[in-house]
């Protein structure tokens, strides 16, 4: 092309438009000689100088002319906005629909393939498949998120990464375990109510939160904050400051109510199994005793508490972290007060406690037998004991098979008799166990004198059930990483753990075939999804992700499609499959 046929003859319209104006303005053209030359109509050409007069008169020094409009979809100030943060937290490795989660909280209406296209933008590369152990420890990113309050339910549409939790609302208005809270002594504010604070806890504790210390990208999980009816959850100054007002009285008060709830619900068998745990304390505190941690093989600073287990469904009943060392050999008669007091009459139905060599004394036991409570544990085993069992009358030796976990059976020798205790003063009867291969020799005592040697073995046998129920207390729940030195505080944070696991086992039990189940596989398999969640006038829609065990979720969270929850604005929960992974 010529130079001078581009500027006589103009094609960007841009370009075009500069020299019709120029025309007329400089060159003082007749309005209808200049349309006429480049095109246009006259009523056309007389608009485009309004405008450019328009234009010049708002902005003297005519920056808005030479703009290049490139075509498609404009840019909103929204995505703008976001666009540091979603750079900022795709740099800490998080992931697409994590990113949307967070921008939901903070109120940017962005769509995951818009943060997609920003990502790609920037150069970012597709994260490689990592391990969920790894996607829960991301960096934390320092973001000022919304401030909690009720929700008001109006029509929305927002992503949750730990929707899974919204499956145990059904079950905590099933047992009304909603109403217990409404009617414990819990502190409340004038912005979050006490169910509301009491479920923000636990929707915490049922996704496998480690510590409060630092704000997380749960403040910003609108799926979190609708479990406890608000728009997110409280940050980590609130949950400090909240605990700050609890007192051991209200623990004890609401873990009596639940227990009602227990009982009522045919969940609490006839046996409780009891054991200590340590809760050690990695500060500097001297208030606090000296206790043995089995988990680290050494004595530590720390709290002892315990716990009560019921071996049939798995529930924890009873806990307390107050004990001092002089105190605990009398925390088997202060459990048989708990339940008693909180019992309504007629369902008194404990007839065995069960517990370990280390637990108490013979004079309690000798309480125990006289309160009419069958008890089972352990003698320990010294030198005397282990020499006197090869000397054992052969005759008096009998094989037995106690049935283990997978329907299998062990063989194991017994030797039951009568002795007489010393500080028990009276008979009680000893059965002495041994089998092959590694097995050490065990001596049990109780004061049923009717059960079969084989049911009292496999009483005893199950105790180990209550150390596994610890063992999870500190995995998943992580009882060992309390941060505060306050036993109330701990004691509170224990309360609520054993809350969230009971409405676990109660999960596990709706499951069937994965009844046994811990409750880090129960997580993994079940809980640990995203999800779509709709609100809409009179129902909040979850679509979860296409997960293996989904059909089975959604099966059984049929049964509470019809429930009401007053937390929720009376709201129906439907559980629904989401179309893609």
């Amino acid at each position: 092309m010529e130079p001078r046929t581009f500027f006589i003859f103009p094609t960007l319209v841009t370009h075009k438009q500069y020299e019709v104006l120029r025309m007329y303005f400089v060159e003082n053209k007749p309005a209808h000689e200049v349309a006429t030359h480049f095109g246009y109509t006259y009523r056309a050409f007389t608009s485009l100088v309004a405008s450019f007069r328009d234009k010049l008169n708002a902005d003297p020094t005519g920056s808005f002319f030479f703009v290049e409009y490139r075509p498609g979809r404009k840019v909103s100030s929204n995505t703008n906005e976001a666009r540091s943060l979603i750079i900022e937290m795709r740099k800490k490795y998080y992931s697409v629909p994590d990113i949307k989660v967070v921008l939901d909280g903070l109120g940017y209406s962005i769509s995951e393939k818009n943060i997609f296209n920003i990502v790609s933008a920037e150069g970012f590369s597709r994260l490689p498949r990592r391990s969920k152990l790894v996607r829960q420890q991301l960096e934390n990113i320092r973001i000022a998120a919304d401030k909690s309050y009720s929700l008001d339910f109006t029509p929305e549409v927002f992503k949750s990464s730990n929707a899974g939790i919204l499956m145990f609302p059904g079950l905590i208005k099933r047992y009304k375990i909603d109403t217990v809270i409404g009617r414990s002594e819990y502190p409340e504010t004038s912005i979050i109510g006490k169910t509301a604070s009491i479920l923000s806890f636990l929707a915490l504790k049922l996704s496998n939160r480690r510590r409060y210390s630092s704000d997380d990208t749960w403040c910003m999980d609108r799926g979190m904050g609708l479990f406890a009816g608000l728009n997110v959850l409280p940050k980590t100054a609130w949950y400090t400051s909240y605990s700050d007002r609890v007192t051991g009285d209200m623990n004890r008060k609401f873990l009596k109510q639940l227990h009602r709830v227990w009982m009522k619900a045919g969940l609490l068998g006839d046996t409780s199994n009891l054991d200590f745990t340590t809760i050690p304390y990695w500060g500097d505190d001297s208030h606090l005793e000296n206790n043995w941690s089995g988990k680290r093989g050494k004595t530590l600073s720390s709290m002892l508490a315990v716990l009560a287990h019921d071996p049939d469904t798995g529930l924890i009943d009873y806990g307390n972290v107050n004990i001092l060392q002089k105190d605990e050999s009398a925390v088997v008669l202060e459990f048989l007060d708990f339940y008693h007091s909180s019992n309504i009459q007629n369902e008194d139905k404990l007839r065995y406690i069960v517990f370990d060599s280390r637990f108490t004394n013979y004079e309690n036991l000798k309480n125990l037998d006289q309160a009419g409570i069958k008890f089972i544990t352990i003698r320990r085993r010294g030198k005397r004991m282990l020499d006197r069992i090869p000397d054992l009358p052969s005759q008096g030796w009998e094989k037995i098979k106690v049935r283990c976990a997978g329907y299998k059976h062990r063989s194991l020798r017994v030797y039951d008799e009568q002795v007489f205790l010393k500080g028990y003063d009276q008979q009680i009867r000893q059965i002495t166990i041994t089998g092959t291969g590694k097995i050490k020799p065990a001596v049990i005592i109780t004061n049923d004198f009717e059960l079969k040697v084989e049911n009292i073995v496999r009483k005893y046998a199950r105790r180990w059930l209550v150390e596994k129920a610890i063992s999870e207390q500190i995995d998943f729940f992580h009882l060992n990483m309390v941060s505060s030195s306050m036993v109330i505080k701990v004691d509170f944070d224990l309360t609520m753990s054993m809350l969230a696991n009971n409405l676990y086992r109660l999960l596990a039990l709706e499951l069937e075939r994965y009844s046994n189940l811990s409750i880090q596989r129960l997580y993994d398999k079940f809980v640990l999804n995203g999800a779509d969640i709709i609100i809409k006038q009179n129902t909040i829609t979850v679509q979860l992700k296409k997960k293996r065990n989904l059909p089975l979720i959604l099966e059984v969270m049929q049964q509470y499609s019809r429930l009401k929850y007053p937390w929720l604005n009376n709201m129906n929960v439907i559980f629904e499959g989401a179309t893609y992974s």
